[in-house]
């Protein structure tokens, strides 16, 4: 354990150094100018000795391997500058908008399983039947249809039409169902095929004709047996696919209108302000890695071979 935890802390160590130059030279190269969001060219008559004194002032006149290099040294110190737009550091502008996305991140899984667990399982256990084909047709359909139009198709019917639902902002439990209900259907159509395909397996395996013989109750050996064998792989996907979920939530909360990191760094990325936009990869990043380590360490638990092989090699 403690070999798997030091390779994983310098792999974290390497990954962040590669992340953040890699997102700080792409983010310096995009087009815009800060300076000019900042000063609001547009709103006011700005002469052009104020735009390059504020350039220099920024540093913006330096090479970018020097902005880097104070970048990272700030960011060793715990140091992640202050938004351009608002003056507060980038930390505190980030952690309000965490709980928020949070809420709606949590709010699609639970959704996700909701609806996964059950067409996935029933669709192995009653293969080929009508139940089967249902779960495979709406899982095709949940992959074709893109979350923002789905989230649209809601906003029309729920909101505009029934008036059963808020459409926009946080305001309790009843403005986060529209989201929630959107990113997670979205979601669970893979998971939908993947627990079926992982279960077939599952119940094709020696070990489930063992405990049968045994005379265990069909019950029993898809919960206790079957269904924790298959769930390694479907695991697994989730730590890859948690991309995938980060960006889904970007999209979900600037649609909806939802308060979270995600409108916060759309709102970032259209004014230009690198500190806060820096911050938002490295937090997601770090995010990202630590949930595939628990990933990998929830793979060994689950499947004990893994354990075995790992003895083997060391």
């Amino acid at each position: 354990m403690l070999r798997i935890l030091a390779r994983k802390l310098s792999e974290i160590l390497f990954f962040l150094l590669f992340i953040t130059f890699i997102s700080f030279l792409f983010i310096r190269l995009a087009p815009g100018d800060p300076v000019l969001t900042i000063l609001n060219v547009d709103e006011l008559s700005v002469s052009q000795e104020q735009v390059d004194a504020l350039r220099e002032e920024m540093g913006f006149n330096e090479p970018l391997l020097v902005q880097y290099g104070q970048w990272l040294l700030n960011f060793i110190q715990l140091d992640f500058g202050n938004s351009y737009i608002t003056g507060q550091p980038v930390m505190e502008v980030i952690l309000t908008g965490v709980p928020a996305t949070l809420e709606l991140a949590v709010g699609a899984l639970i959704v996700m399983l909701i609806v996964a667990i059950p067409l996935g399982s029933l669709s192995a256990l009653y293969r080929n039947s009508w139940i089967d084909h249902l779960s495979r047709v709406l899982s095709i359909l949940g992959a074709a249809v893109p979350s923002f139009w789905l989230g649209l198709i809601f906003i029309d019917l729920f909101g505009v039409r029934l008036h059963w639902l808020p459409t926009m902002g946080r305001d309790g439990w009843i403005t986060l169902i529209l989201p929630s209900l959107t990113l997670g259907l979205a979601i669970s159509s893979v998971y939908v095929r993947l627990l079926r395909s992982s279960l077939l397996e599952s119940l094709s395996q020696d070990f489930i004709r063992a405990a049968r013989g045994r005379g265990l109750s069909e019950l029993r050996i898809f919960f206790m047996h079957a269904f924790r064998h298959s769930l390694p792989p479907v695991i697994t996907f989730f730590g890859v696919s948690l991309g995938s979920l980060i960006g889904g939530v970007v999209v979900i909360e600037v649609l909806f209108a939802y308060p979270g990191v995600g409108k916060l760094v759309v709102d970032a990325i259209r004014q230009r302000d690198y500190p806060l936009i820096q911050g938002y990869i490295l937090i997601m990043a770090v995010t990202v890695f630590i949930v595939n380590t628990f990933v990998d360490l929830s793979y060994r638990y689950l499947n004990p071979e893994m354990k075995l092989k790992e003895r083997e090699t060391y």
